[in-house]
């Protein structure tokens, strides 16, 4: 077990106090031993996470000059794209208020892949950080996923407007999209944990992703609606997770269409799947640190050696 540094200049003389300091085991694959302080910690890291994630939203826009605008112009190009090539391809015979569905689900499957995007290298690319610094590893994917949030709620009034533009009327069913968001969130934060625990054993991860996630965008109903689907196609139903997601969302908000019982269910499913696999592949591959509690007589100890040490180097 590794033994960690004691800063005797930051320890006070009151003889009431008791320290703690982070000792780090040696790795081994396992779950943390004790789940609740590990939660708890996450919990009091949390405006860590939120200057984390401001940090890389930053980031992304450092070079830029029209910044944070980029989230929502960039679906929204894709989304122009798109319409004209399935406008085309199609000669026109879209279904009603397409370009208006065709965007939403551009916004609700962003959110996956900016989140997917940014946890794979959340931990590879944080350096020294997660080896120096004793916090919960799992704040990092995360802080992924709240970026992805981030740049989500802006995208969210340009789809209103455009949607009141384009004579969709505001209905009931729109409340709809909350809880949907809320299982995207939980779905997408189990997959940004998956996808950066396997690209510090596997480095090529973040090169196959993209490619990975544009064939899941194809086989997700954002270009096309679930009732064009053919005969031989239906398997996509259920074996895609977002598939239920962006239906849902995009019926819900385009045409005031309310999901039944069970597609709650498949999509509860799929979120509570993906943050039990992601959480357990990451958390058992995060070294495991502990809180110790240290006595005041260690601080003494280590005090009176320092004090002996500098003496001898003025000899």
């Amino acid at each position: 077990m590794a033994k960690a540094a004691i800063d005797v200049d930051a320890v006070p003389d009151d003889d009431e106090f008791r320290g703690t300091h982070h000792v780090y085991e040696p790795y081994r694959a396992g779950l943390p031993r004790n789940f609740r302080a590990y939660f708890r910690e996450l919990w009091r890291r949390r405006e860590f996470m939120n200057e984390l994630t401001s940090a890389n939203v930053r980031a992304k826009q450092l070079d830029t000059v029209l910044g944070r605008l980029w989230s929502i112009i960039n679906p929204l190009l894709m989304g122009l794209v798109y319409f004209l090539l399935v406008s085309i391809l199609a000669r026109g015979g879209t279904t009603e208020h397409y370009f208006v569905y065709l965007i939403a689900g551009l916004f609700v499957f962003d959110v996956l892949e900016n989140s997917m995007k940014d946890g794979v290298r959340s931990i590879t690319s944080a350096g020294k950080m997660v080896t120096n610094t004793a916090f919960p590893k799992a704040l990092l994917p995360l802080a992924s996923v709240r970026g992805a949030l981030y740049e989500l709620w802006p995208s969210l009034i340009v789809l209103i407007v455009a949607a009141l533009v384009f004579g969709v009327r505001p209905s009931w069913t729109w409340l709809y999209c909350i809880p949907v968001l809320i299982l995207l969130t939980i779905f997408a934060a189990g997959m940004a944990m998956l996808v950066a625990t396997m690209q510090v054993y596997f480095r090529d991860t973040k090169s196959f992703l993209p490619y990975f996630l544009r064939l899941w965008f194809f086989a997700s109903p954002v270009l096309w609606t679930a009732n064009l689907l053919p005969d031989q196609a239906k398997f996509l139903t259920y074996i895609n997770p977002m598939f239920d997601v962006i239906s849902t969302f995009s019926y819900a908000f385009v045409y005031g269409q309310a999901p039944a019982p069970i597609v709650w269910a498949v999509m509860a499913g799929w979120a509570l799947l993906s943050i039990l696999v992601g959480g357990y592949v990451f958390l058992s591959r995060e070294r495991f640190c502990r809180q110790t509690l240290i006595p005041r007589s260690a601080f003494k100890t280590s005090r009176s050696r320092i004090e002996r040490h500098s003496r001898r180097s003025r000899r």
